[in-house]
């Protein structure tokens, strides 16, 4: 990756004549300035919506926002069910497929604040089916929450650059890519994003310090969970640092007891990201170049059975774009890798219908100790015409220590699910491969 960046700033260095930052930050008027990350352009950091405006808006009091995320998926390996593993945005192969379809916006009136987003398509299916907290107790919370990915209402404080307390669920940022593919460098993300988590249910306050400065303290019910797994809350919160229109820094750090049923295990997790636009000239026939680097680590230890030094996760991925004629191109190069043992974080395979509230099957356990460490490679082709859609084309290569994504066998038993889920079922393997190879196409909107 380091040989990467090296040639793509050689390659940069001698397309232009002045190899220099452009700051945007010069267009921006000095009132706007004074707002919180206004005085430049961040739409280049990952994560990051890259659209300005929203035809959406409705004077002064909302902004309206609508999402369309379409994808085609081939596995090489061609899974007979048609069934993708370990991806938590991937989930079928050869098939045209709805991923998410959001409509909501911001409400704003006075300092009151609120934030809706739908989530239909598979989302609705796959994000509920990675959190077992709704398995304790009653009421289905995973059917309360499953069609909404954001809900929350909030007050505004005219304090310092502004404080805003908001409670509900909102997006996490551990793992720096963006739940909604449309914001994103990649469609599929590396390990480190698709293994932690992409919400929060609980409440947040974000403290401005000063306008290139955030911090943001959590309380929520847990490592992406709708309820809690057992009696005590999760903790955790994030710092954003922006000093400048072409650096970005954020961290985020978590505590909390996410073991179901498990109050004695405990669990800590840092996540960390350096986002560095290092290339600016909209005269350039590459007109903007930035890099990413993500590094998370953390473990779990408690009740007499897990320790640090055999259950732990240490992660890191990290990506190179390039943006061509004015930004209306886009390639990005990239991947990552993990160590996981114990698995605590690993995606649990569907093999006959396992979930995480399921816990992981005979034919891929999660047992303290049991060893996982994977990496992947991605390189991502975009198309966009206008600043509110992307049209995606993607080469992925993924592998693992141990057998685990599906193979042209699948893992779904013949005649469908059998038994309790996730169960052995009698005279049937599923067919799980160290190695997966897909190409994926995509129309994304965002408004």
């Amino acid at each position: 990756m380091y040989r990467l960046f090296a040639i793509t700033a050689f390659l940069l260095s001698i397309a232009s004549p002045a190899f220099a930052q452009t700051d945007q930050a010069a267009a921006v008027t000095a009132t706007a300035a004074e707002e919180p990350f206004a005085f430049a352009d961040f739409t280049w950091v990952p994560g990051n919506s890259r659209t300005h405006t929203s035809p959406l808006t409705l004077g002064d009091i909302f902004t309206g926002e609508f999402r369309a995320d379409v994808a085609y998926h081939y596995s090489f390996a061609a899974p007979k069910d048609n069934t993708i593993v370990g991806s938590s945005e991937v989930f079928r192969h050869n098939e045209i497929q709805v991923t998410q379809l959001g409509l909501g916006g911001d409400f704003h009136y006075k300092n009151v604040q609120g934030r809706v987003m739908t989530q239909f398509g598979q989302y609705s299916m796959t994000t509920p089916r990675n959190d077992a907290s709704p398995s304790r107790g009653q009421w289905d919370l995973a059917n309360a929450y499953r069609y909404v990915s954001e809900a929350y209402g909030g007050y505004h404080f005219d304090l310092l650059k502004g404080v805003n307390l908001q409670a509900g669920i909102f997006m996490s940022y551990v793992g720096l890519w963006s739940y909604y593919n449309a914001d994103n460098w990649t469609y599929q993300p590396s390990y480190v994003s698709s293994n932690t988590p992409w919400f929060f249910n609980g409440m947040r306050a974000q403290i401005f310090v000063t306008n290139k400065l955030k911090i943001e303290p959590w309380l929520v019910n847990g490592f992406q969970a709708y309820g809690k797994f057992n009696d005590g809350f999760g903790g955790g919160g994030q710092i954003m640092w922006n000093p400048t229109g072409w650096f970005s820094f954020t961290g985020n750090q978590y505590y909390g007891t996410d073991t179901l049923g498990n109050a004695n295990r405990k669990r800590i997790h840092t996540d960390d990201s350096i986002k560095v636009k290092y290339y600016d000239n909209q005269d350039s026939f590459i007109s903007k170049a930035a890099a990413s680097f993500t590094f998370d680590a953390g473990c779990e230890w408690g009740d007499g059975q897990v320790g640090c030094d055999t259950q732990y996760f240490i992660g890191a991925m990290a990506y190179n774009r390039l943006w061509f004629n004015h930004d209306h191109f886009g390639l990005t190069t990239g991947g990552g890798a993990i160590t996981n043992p114990g698995r605590y974080l690993v995606l649990v395979p569907p093999i006959n219908g396992a979930t995480a509230s399921t816990g992981a099957s005979p034919f891929f356990t999660a047992n303290p100790g049991d060893k996982f460490t994977a990496w992947d490679m991605q390189v991502t082709a975009d198309w966009m015409p206008e600043e509110f859609i992307t049209f995606r084309l993607e080469y992925n290569h993924r592998w693992a220590s141990v057998p685990y994504f599906a193979g042209s066998g699948g893992v779904t038993p013949p005649g469908g699910n059998t038994g309790a889920p996730g169960s052995a079922v009698e005279g049937w393997s599923p067919d799980l491969r160290q190695t997966e190879d897909r190409m994926t196409l995509a129309l994304l909107v965002k408004m």
